[in-house]
Protein backbone atom coordinates (compact mmCIF):
# COMPACT_ATOMS: atom_id res chain seq x y z
CA UNK A 1 0.00 0.00 0.00
CA UNK A 2 1.85 3.35 -0.97
CA UNK A 3 1.90 5.94 2.35
CA UNK A 4 -0.46 9.20 2.06
CA UNK A 5 2.90 11.18 0.97
CA UNK A 6 3.11 9.07 -1.94
CA UNK A 7 -0.55 9.95 -3.41
CA UNK A 8 -0.79 13.45 -4.00
CA UNK A 9 1.64 16.39 -4.78
CA UNK A 10 3.07 18.75 -1.83
CA UNK A 11 1.38 22.01 -2.17
CA UNK A 12 2.12 24.43 -0.08
CA UNK A 13 0.63 24.92 3.55
CA UNK A 14 -0.58 28.08 4.14
CA UNK A 15 -2.63 29.10 7.79
CA UNK A 16 -5.91 31.53 7.78
CA UNK A 17 -6.17 30.95 11.30
CA UNK A 18 -4.38 30.90 14.17
CA UNK A 19 -4.69 30.93 17.99
CA UNK A 20 -2.67 33.33 20.22
CA UNK A 21 0.12 31.31 22.57
CA UNK A 22 1.64 34.40 24.27
CA UNK A 23 1.59 38.34 23.24
CA UNK A 24 3.86 41.21 24.28
CA UNK A 25 2.80 44.18 23.82
CA UNK A 26 6.19 45.67 24.81
CA UNK A 27 8.29 43.34 22.14
CA UNK A 28 10.36 39.96 23.30
CA UNK A 29 13.43 40.82 24.51
CA UNK A 30 14.96 37.19 23.70
CA UNK A 31 13.81 37.36 20.14
CA UNK A 32 15.97 36.71 17.32
CA UNK A 33 14.58 39.13 15.31
CA UNK A 34 16.04 42.81 16.54
CA UNK A 35 12.19 44.92 15.59
CA UNK A 36 10.44 42.23 17.74
CA UNK A 37 12.46 43.28 21.14
CA UNK A 38 10.98 46.25 21.41
CA UNK A 39 7.91 46.04 19.11
CA UNK A 40 4.46 44.35 19.68
CA UNK A 41 4.35 40.36 18.98
CA UNK A 42 2.66 37.90 19.21
CA UNK A 43 3.45 33.92 19.13
CA UNK A 44 0.97 32.19 17.20
CA UNK A 45 -0.02 28.42 16.29
CA UNK A 46 -2.02 27.78 13.05
CA UNK A 47 -5.14 25.98 13.24
CA UNK A 48 -5.11 23.96 9.83
CA UNK A 49 -1.29 22.93 10.08
CA UNK A 50 -0.07 23.60 13.55
CA UNK A 51 2.69 25.75 12.21
CA UNK A 52 4.67 27.78 14.94
CA UNK A 53 4.58 31.85 14.04
CA UNK A 54 5.43 35.57 15.46
CA UNK A 55 2.74 37.80 14.34
CA UNK A 56 2.40 41.58 13.98
CA UNK A 57 -0.52 43.21 15.37
CA UNK A 58 -2.22 46.23 14.16
CA UNK A 59 -1.33 49.48 16.32
CA UNK A 60 -3.33 49.50 19.46
CA UNK A 61 -4.44 45.71 19.39
CA UNK A 62 -4.71 43.90 22.62
CA UNK A 63 -4.50 40.22 22.33
CA UNK A 64 -5.46 37.29 24.40
CA UNK A 65 -4.05 34.13 24.84
CA UNK A 66 -6.02 31.36 23.04
CA UNK A 67 -8.15 34.18 21.22
CA UNK A 68 -8.35 32.84 17.54
CA UNK A 69 -7.08 35.74 14.55
CA UNK A 70 -6.81 35.49 11.02
CA UNK A 71 -3.75 35.31 9.44
CA UNK A 72 -4.90 34.09 5.99
CA UNK A 73 -3.98 35.82 2.62
CA UNK A 74 -6.62 38.51 2.80
CA UNK A 75 -5.40 41.51 3.80
CA UNK A 76 -9.10 42.86 4.32
CA UNK A 77 -9.38 40.33 7.24
CA UNK A 78 -6.86 40.86 9.03
CA UNK A 79 -8.23 43.09 11.78
CA UNK A 80 -5.65 42.27 14.46
CA UNK A 81 -2.55 40.67 13.10
CA UNK A 82 -1.25 42.51 10.55
CA UNK A 83 1.37 40.54 8.74
CA UNK A 84 2.89 36.99 9.95
CA UNK A 85 6.72 37.75 10.17
CA UNK A 86 8.36 34.62 10.37
CA UNK A 87 7.71 30.83 11.22
CA UNK A 88 9.51 29.94 14.25
CA UNK A 89 10.50 27.03 16.06
CA UNK A 90 9.70 25.02 19.33
CA UNK A 91 12.84 26.63 21.28
CA UNK A 92 11.84 30.26 20.27
CA UNK A 93 8.66 30.02 22.50
CA UNK A 94 8.23 31.98 25.38
CA UNK A 95 7.51 30.24 28.88
CA UNK A 96 4.25 31.03 28.52
CA UNK A 97 3.64 30.01 25.02
CA UNK A 98 4.73 26.39 25.75
CA UNK A 99 2.72 26.17 29.03
CA UNK A 100 -0.25 27.41 26.59
CA UNK A 101 0.80 25.12 23.74
CA UNK A 102 -1.06 22.23 24.97
CA UNK A 103 -4.55 23.33 25.92
CA UNK A 104 -4.71 25.59 22.61
CA UNK A 105 -3.72 21.99 20.44
CA UNK A 106 -6.56 20.47 22.44
CA UNK A 107 -8.93 22.88 21.48
CA UNK A 108 -8.23 22.80 18.09
CA UNK A 109 -8.02 18.88 17.98
CA UNK A 110 -11.60 18.81 19.28
CA UNK A 111 -12.95 21.15 16.72
CA UNK A 112 -12.15 19.53 14.19
CA UNK A 113 -13.07 16.07 15.18
CA UNK A 114 -13.51 14.89 11.67
CA UNK A 115 -9.95 15.58 10.97
CA UNK A 116 -8.70 13.38 13.34
CA UNK A 117 -11.28 10.84 13.49
CA UNK A 118 -10.64 10.29 9.50
CA UNK A 119 -7.18 9.79 10.00
CA UNK A 120 -8.26 6.97 12.81
CA UNK A 121 -9.79 5.63 9.16
CA UNK A 122 -7.41 5.73 6.58
CA UNK A 123 -3.70 5.73 8.69
CA UNK A 124 -1.56 3.42 6.55
CA UNK A 125 1.04 1.02 7.55
CA UNK A 126 4.84 2.32 7.19
CA UNK A 127 5.97 -1.39 6.23
CA UNK A 128 5.47 -4.35 7.23
CA UNK A 129 6.24 -4.57 10.52
CA UNK A 130 4.78 -1.42 11.79
CA UNK A 131 1.88 1.33 11.62
CA UNK A 132 1.63 4.98 11.72
CA UNK A 133 -0.81 4.45 14.47
CA UNK A 134 2.27 2.92 16.49
CA UNK A 135 3.21 6.46 16.56
CA UNK A 136 0.62 7.63 19.04
CA UNK A 137 1.77 7.90 22.25
CA UNK A 138 0.31 4.71 24.24
CA UNK A 139 -1.24 3.18 21.17
CA UNK A 140 0.57 -0.49 21.06
CA UNK A 141 -0.06 -3.36 18.32
CA UNK A 142 -2.63 -4.80 20.39
CA UNK A 143 -4.63 -1.67 19.83
CA UNK A 144 -3.65 -0.92 16.38
CA UNK A 145 -4.86 -4.48 15.52
CA UNK A 146 -8.07 -3.88 17.19
CA UNK A 147 -8.45 -0.17 15.08
CA UNK A 148 -8.00 -1.60 12.25
CA UNK A 149 -9.98 -4.62 12.61
CA UNK A 150 -13.24 -2.51 13.68
CA UNK A 151 -12.85 0.17 10.80
CA UNK A 152 -12.66 -2.69 8.20
CA UNK A 153 -16.10 -3.56 9.67
CA UNK A 154 -17.51 0.62 9.33
CA UNK A 155 -15.62 3.54 9.64
CA UNK A 156 -15.17 5.47 12.89
CA UNK A 157 -18.04 8.41 13.04
CA UNK A 158 -16.33 10.13 16.49
CA UNK A 159 -13.91 10.19 19.30
CA UNK A 160 -16.25 8.74 21.36
CA UNK A 161 -16.35 5.64 19.25
CA UNK A 162 -13.32 5.60 19.35
CA UNK A 163 -12.85 5.74 22.80
CA UNK A 164 -15.68 2.90 23.87
CA UNK A 165 -14.44 0.82 21.00
CA UNK A 166 -10.04 0.25 21.43
CA UNK A 167 -10.62 1.95 25.49
CA UNK A 168 -7.77 5.15 23.87
CA UNK A 169 -8.49 8.45 24.66
CA UNK A 170 -7.74 9.44 20.70
CA UNK A 171 -8.21 13.34 21.62
CA UNK A 172 -4.97 12.63 24.32
CA UNK A 173 -3.11 10.64 21.95
CA UNK A 174 -3.62 12.89 19.02
CA UNK A 175 -2.55 16.97 21.04
CA UNK A 176 0.65 14.17 22.61
CA UNK A 177 1.73 13.18 19.56
CA UNK A 178 0.93 16.77 17.70
CA UNK A 179 2.85 18.16 20.52
CA UNK A 180 5.99 16.08 20.05
CA UNK A 181 6.33 16.74 16.45
CA UNK A 182 6.41 20.40 17.60
CA UNK A 183 9.20 20.00 19.61
CA UNK A 184 11.37 18.32 16.24
CA UNK A 185 13.59 15.29 16.66
CA UNK A 186 11.47 12.78 15.05
CA UNK A 187 11.69 10.26 12.26
CA UNK A 188 8.46 10.06 11.42
CA UNK A 189 5.75 12.88 11.44
CA UNK A 190 2.47 12.22 10.85
CA UNK A 191 0.60 15.54 11.43
CA UNK A 192 3.32 18.48 11.40
CA UNK A 193 6.03 19.58 8.53
CA UNK A 194 9.51 18.79 10.01
CA UNK A 195 11.57 21.79 10.94
CA UNK A 196 13.58 23.28 8.07
CA UNK A 197 16.82 22.78 9.64
CA UNK A 198 16.11 18.52 9.91
CA UNK A 199 14.75 18.66 6.47
CA UNK A 200 18.64 19.92 5.05
CA UNK A 201 20.12 17.13 7.23
CA UNK A 202 21.69 14.23 5.59
CA UNK A 203 18.98 11.63 6.77
CA UNK A 204 15.95 13.47 6.16
CA UNK A 205 12.69 12.52 8.39
CA UNK A 206 10.11 10.91 6.96
CA UNK A 207 6.92 13.66 6.25
CA UNK A 208 3.40 11.51 5.78
CA UNK A 209 1.48 14.98 5.89
CA UNK A 210 -1.92 13.68 6.51
CA UNK A 211 -3.60 16.83 7.27
CA UNK A 212 -3.17 17.38 3.83
CA UNK A 213 -4.96 14.39 2.49
CA UNK A 214 -7.51 14.35 5.10
CA UNK A 215 -8.46 17.71 3.55
CA UNK A 216 -8.29 17.16 0.00
CA UNK A 217 -10.75 14.19 1.32
CA UNK A 218 -13.50 16.45 3.30
CA UNK A 219 -13.06 19.71 2.12
CA UNK A 220 -10.72 22.15 4.11
CA UNK A 221 -13.78 24.58 4.29
CA UNK A 222 -16.23 22.81 5.54
CA UNK A 223 -14.29 21.15 8.76
CA UNK A 224 -14.70 24.36 11.10
CA UNK A 225 -16.67 23.72 14.17
CA UNK A 226 -18.19 20.75 12.76
CA UNK A 227 -19.54 17.76 15.08
CA UNK A 228 -18.74 13.77 15.07
CA UNK A 229 -17.28 12.59 11.67
CA UNK A 230 -19.46 11.73 9.03
CA UNK A 231 -18.40 9.61 6.34
CA UNK A 232 -17.03 9.94 2.73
Amino acid sequence: MRSPRQRHARPRHYEEYAYVLDFMPAGNPSDRHPKHRSGPVAQLIGEDYFTLMEGVPRPGVILEVGERVYVGPVVELRDKIVRVEANIGFDELTSLARSTLEQVVEDIVKKRERVFVEFFNIAAPINIRYHTLELLPGVGRKTVMRILELRERKKFESFEEIKKSVHIDPVKVIVARIVEELKGGQKYYLFVKPPRGEMEQPVKPVFFDYLTLIYQRLGRSSLEHEGPAKQA
